[in-house]
């Protein structure tokens, strides 16, 4: 008499053992297909974040060195007599300054340059536009488009350090109304929206540091300390 294995394997499998084998085959496709979807989107998220981190990182260092760098050249005037020189303009919404381009990006002497927070269809933006000082005309403002530095900003403003006339500093302000004189320091606060994973790093930058800069609190400090100190300094409540 055949054995029993040895008559299964005359006959072959069953249509249930068929079915079984197939939807087995089936559920473990269904589970290396998904794991790689998301091992796929995993990575593309990943990438993602890290263009968008290296994005506000490169944005961040160069609005630093441009403000960093501003001189107190004249680009408007103001008054009938046109006897005020305009040398900073800010508000909460835009600044205006001149300041030198990176070698790699321009050339040619100070540019008159502005940025700018501005309302489009898919939310904030931080915008930045430049122009030769030499023959720009205040009337017509910036011809060049703006380049985007900075899309999706839930909220983004800037803010300004001054001092008051015995010298000390001020609390930070949303407005800058001494138009011929440079700012202490300025700052720059964005917040991104909920759904981006980029973050802003605080940006305060000291314009120029000279002997009553580096001494807000009456003693030697360096510059680090300095920054620092105007930091810490208390907002004026936003207009």
């Amino acid at each position: 008499m055949m054995s029993r294995a040895v008559q299964k394997a005359e006959t072959g499998f069953t249509l249930v053992e068929l079915l079984l084998a197939v939807s087995l085959m089936a559920i473990l496709l269904a589970l290396a297909y998904g794991g790689l979807r998301a091992a796929t989107r995993a990575t593309a998220s990943g990438q993602a974040q890290l263009e968008e981190t290296g994005r506000v990182r490169m944005t961040h260092q160069f609005i630093r060195r441009q403000l960093n760098q501003l001189q107190p050249l004249p680009f408007d005037v103001l008054g009938e007599l046109q006897d005020e020189q305009v040398v900073f303009a800010g508000t909460a919404e835009l600044i205006q300054f001149v300041a030198p381009m990176p070698g790699y990006l321009g050339q040619g002497g100070p540019q008159v340059q502005t940025l700018e927070f501005m309302d489009g269809p898919g939310g904030r933006s931080l915008v930045f536009n430049h122009e030769l000082l030499l023959g720009y005309d205040p009337s017509l403002g910036m011809l060049n488009e703006p380049i985007v530095l900075l899309e999706d900003i839930e909220d983004g403003h800037f803010e300004f350090l001054a001092r008051d006339e015995n010298g000390e500093l001020l609390s930070w302000a949303s407005h800058w109304d001494l138009l011929s004189e440079l700012p202490v320091a300025v700052r720059v606060d964005v917040r991104f929206a909920e759904d981006q994973l980029a973050i802003w790093p605080l940006l305060a930058t000291g314009v120029k540091v000279d002997e009553l800069a580096t001494t807000a609190t009456g003693a030697e400090q360096d510059y680090s300390s300095a920054i620092r100190s105007m930091i810490a300094r208390p907002r004026e409540p936003r207009r």
